[in-house]
């Protein structure tokens, strides 16, 4: 094989020369092809583990739930408290809370904490939790540094407050973030300044509470504020054992309907179907880089189809003085395989550069993180192989032209 290949190296380039532009077009499409399917495999990994990343709650146990009053004597602290106790007296229910805002649902508060007060300090962003004494046991955290809330912690904000409680518990990144020269560990006991310069005290850290906004680049900050709110909608969060959130779903908005008929119950969603709607738009994204992918790939396959029935149409009596000169059928099909893949070659070795240069533009423009190292050669070897493949039928029927066509005029 290796000397077969020394000896139709020659004839091979001088074959490709005469049919230069069929062959370059060929080369370019592959090019193209590796450049965009590295780069879309590039992306879907990167949305898959986007998607695969964890919120930090019990997700498959939690649903949640608002209650909006519009009666004229409609009592919101009682109300909340009142919904609060008996939700949690229902069996099967391990724990509730209300909550301002719910993780990865896309909608939620934001604020920025500062090491040091003043205006010319610049904040560190983290989502807003405004939770009490239940939210490890509802969200189902866990506190790695420091001290959970108690109920004399948890305060009652108005619609209007702009204040905020003296103490809050962090998320282990937000830690990290707010002091990187510290373990987190180190991080309890310290005091971050919201609003510029009022005072807040670190008390406890737990490991992991995704934002609300999946796509945000520091989701991992969050922050617990121990406070319940009396704005004019209260949302509750529910954790269940395991197996009864779809019993106790209907149960729970049941109840709320039936104990206060000054009141409208809605907006009920598990967090299952929270996480797939906040994702819908990566798994479009996905579906849509896919067909994209495949298409291209059937695509060029196509072409090189075409290009090698081409040139064994067109070679056809001279495939068949090479077979009554003795030339086995192996030796012509290794002829257009090593054809095709010097073609392959330079397909690849140009599409290696077009999709690093594509990498930087995605890396500059949009935030992407550069090209892992794996898959260029990756790709490179699979369109080497889709180029083989799509050619072996081809050049099996150039194998198989007989010797007599030599002698044949037409």
């Amino acid at each position: 094989m290796q000397a077969f290949s020394c000896l139709e190296i020659g004839p091979i380039f001088r074959a490709l020369s005469r049919n230069k532009v069929s062959a370059l077009l060929i080369a370019l499409q592959i090019a193209v092809t590796l450049c965009i399917v590295v780069n879309a495999v590039h992306i879907l990994l990167e949305r898959r583990a986007q998607m695969a990343r964890d919120s930090g709650i019990d997700e498959a146990n939690s649903f949640y739930i608002s209650s909006t009053g519009f009666a004229a004597d409609f009592n919101q602290q009682v109300t909340i408290q009142t919904d609060l106790d008996a939700i949690r007296a229902l069996p099967g229910v391990k724990d509730a809370m209300q909550i301002n805002a719910i993780p990865i649902s896309g909608g939620g508060w934001s604020m920025g904490l500062q090491t040091q007060p003043g205006t010319e300090f610049d904040g560190v962003g983290t989502a807003v939790y405004m939770v009490d004494e239940h939210v490890l046991q509802t969200l189902d955290l866990e506190l790695i540094a420091g001290q959970p809330f108690q109920d004399t912690d948890i305060r009652w904000r108005q619609g209007t407050q702009r204040d905020w409680p003296a103490q809050t518990i962090v998320t282990k990144a937000l830690a990290e973030n707010l002091f990187p020269d510290d373990q987190y560990q180190d991080v309890v006991g310290k005091t971050v300044y919201i609003n510029d310069d009022e005072p807040i005290l670190i008390q406890g850290i737990v490991d992991k509470l995704q934002a609300p906004w999946v796509g945000w680049n520091r989701v991992e900050n969050a922050m617990l504020s121990p406070e319940k709110t009396l704005f004019s909608t209260s949302t509750y969060i529910i954790r269940t054992e395991p197996g009864r959130l779809d019993e106790l779903m209907p149960k729970v908005e049941q109840l709320l309907a039936d104990s206060n008929k000054g009141r409208v119950v809605r907006g009920m969603r598990s967090m299952s179907e929270t996480r797939e709607r906040s994702y819908r738009r990566d798994q479009a994204m996905i579906k849509v880089l896919s067909t994209v992918m495949i298409t291209l790939t059937l695509v060029t396959a196509l072409g090189i189809v075409g290009l090698a029935s081409f040139s064994v149409n067109r070679r056809r009596k001279q495939i068949g003085t090479r077979r009554a000169l003795g030339a086995s059928q192996g030796s012509i099909l290794r002829y257009f395989m090593l054809e095709n893949f010097i073609i392959s070659s330079v397909g690849v070795l140009l599409g290696a550069l077009l999709s690093l240069g594509l990498n930087v533009v995605l890396v500059e423009s949009l935030g992407l993180t550069r090209l892992h190292w794996y898959l260029l050669p990756i790709g490179m070897l699979a369109l080497c192989l889709v180029g083989l493949l799509a050619v072996l039928g081809p050049a099996k029927r150039a194998a198989a032209i007989s010797p007599a066509m030599a002698t044949r005029t037409v």
